[in-house]
């Protein structure tokens, strides 16, 4: 699964220099797959789609920091649990019950994104 911040969230950015995989923004933030990844040129998402990596995408949140479920791997192949829950002051770094991947298809889209 992938995590997912909720409306509990402080804003504090505890999270955000944590996140390996820069899937991490902040409110109102737009974002990129390349950013913080070796992802460029156009691409092919993990569920098939083809999009431009260095193209800015519409922020998911304008009032709280987000996470881009298609660049969050749970940390798998860099730590042993979610950073971003780890740091959380208010716990709201949760599992995100509607995005359920197996541990074999988070380290697939880890080497993905990072040409490994």
């Amino acid at each position: 699964m992938a995590i997912r911040i909720t409306d509990e969230c402080i804003n504090c950015d505890a999270c955000i220099s944590e996140c390996p995989n820069n899937a991490i923004y902040e409110p109102d933030g737009d974002w990129s797959y390349s950013d913080g990844t070796s992802l460029k040129g156009m691409i092919t998402l993990p569920n098939g789609k083809e999009v431009e990596a260095d193209k800015r995408n519409e922020p998911i949140s304008d009032e709280f920091y987000f996470i881009v479920t298609d660049k969050c791997t749970e940390c798998k192949g860099f730590h042993d649990e979610p950073q971003c829950a780890s740091v959380c002051p208010v716990d709201c770094c949760i599992l995100d019950e509607e995005h359920v991947e197996t541990e074999d298809q988070l380290i697939a889209k880890k080497d993905w994104m990072h040409g490994e």
